[in-house]
């Protein structure tokens, strides 16, 4: 589908400045607020217990319950909220003594077994040690990611596209996490999972905006570099406005009908896909000239790279016709 006149080139980088510098707010906004705030460990890295309660046909009694914690010496710092209805609630804590029993679920039906009719409906038990390698594994994970981002787009373009590649990327996974951080969402695998496929979604976009700019650098009229992003981006504006819709589409969906259990990846994910867009655009593209790419060096590199592929066809006929 094509929504923007094909012919029109739209000056994206005409406003790039302006999108530097609300990239620079949010990035070093975000890193601030790593350092001040920090990150919420979910259960899963953190370690601990989370148990899921559900009351039937009555709201949960949040207040009796915290009242019930507070009173026990190991469980007084407990966590006790709400998850999606007034009749659900969670309790996490993070202390695994095992004065609580191997069955946290059974110690805690037995604390309220005079709060009303409910059920356990879950109960997720992490060790400290478990909850330090996850999180280390989940780290490496997306050092892992980053690294292999690089040597792919190194090969397959040259290396201040990777390079520029990966600035975007680490620019993206920043303000995501804070975005994260701000809104206190827990952070655990699902998500770590919603970073990573961020991570993924950025960079289709990016190398789909590189690669035809690799392309407009060979045919285009221009020899200015932000011309040729120009021309490149509006030629890929309508695939990346209906991607990212689509995407965003299906996402909003998930946050408001999915259920309390992906709000946090489903948010992260609307965040991710916003940045990644822009950043593909704005970033990525725009970082080239910092690296000194140059329009012209690389035609030149091209065309001898022709002559030498020619020079190499017309040197194997010579010898399969036995003139060498």
């Amino acid at each position: 589908m094509q929504i923007f006149d094909k012919g029109k080139i739209y000056n994206f980088m005409g406003i790039r400045w302006v999108m530097f510098a609300i990239s620079a707010t949010l990035f070093f906004g975000s890193i601030a607020l790593l350092f001040t705030k920090g990150l919420n460990y979910g259960i899963d890295f953190a370690g601990g217990t989370l148990i899921q309660v559900k009351y039937h046909d009555k709201d949960a009694p949040i207040d009796l319950i915290r009242d019930k914690f507070a009173s026990n010496e190991i469980l007084k710092n407990a966590s006790i909220t709400e998850f999606g209805s007034a009749s659900e609630i969670t309790i996490r804590y993070t202390t695994t003594s095992d004065s609580l029993g191997n069955n946290p679920g059974a110690f805690v039906a037995d604390m309220l077994k005079d709060s009303g009719e409910f059920e356990i409906r879950r109960v997720d038990v992490v060790g400290p040690k478990i909850g330090s390698e996850l999180r280390e594994k989940g780290i490496m994970a997306v050092i892992v990611s980053l690294v292999l981002i690089l040597i792919y787009i190194g090969v397959r373009f040259e290396w201040r596209f990777a390079l520029a590649a990966i600035f975007s990327e680490i620019h993206d996974v920043v303000i995501v996490l804070g975005a994260i951080s701000l809104l206190s969402i827990d952070v655990n695998l699902d998500t770590l999972a919603a970073i990573l496929t961020v991570l993924g979604y950025s960079l289709n976009d990016t190398i789909i905006i590189f690669d035809r700019i690799r392309e407009r650098v060979k045919e285009s009229k221009f020899i200015e570099l932000f011309g040729v992003i120009n021309e490149s981006v509006s030629l890929t504006l309508s695939r990346t406005l209906m991607t990212s819709v689509t995407t965003l589409l299906a996402v909003i969906t998930l946050f408001f009908y999915g259920g309390d259990m992906i709000h946090g990846f489903s948010i992260i994910m609307i965040i991710g896909i916003l940045i990644g867009t822009i950043s593909s655009v704005f970033i990525a593209a725009p970082m080239l000239s910092w690296f000194r790419f140059s329009v012209e060096e690389y035609r030149a590199l091209m065309v001898a790279k022709e002559l030498r592929k020619k020079e190499k066809e017309k040197i194997r006929a010579m010898y399969e016709k036995g003139r060498l």
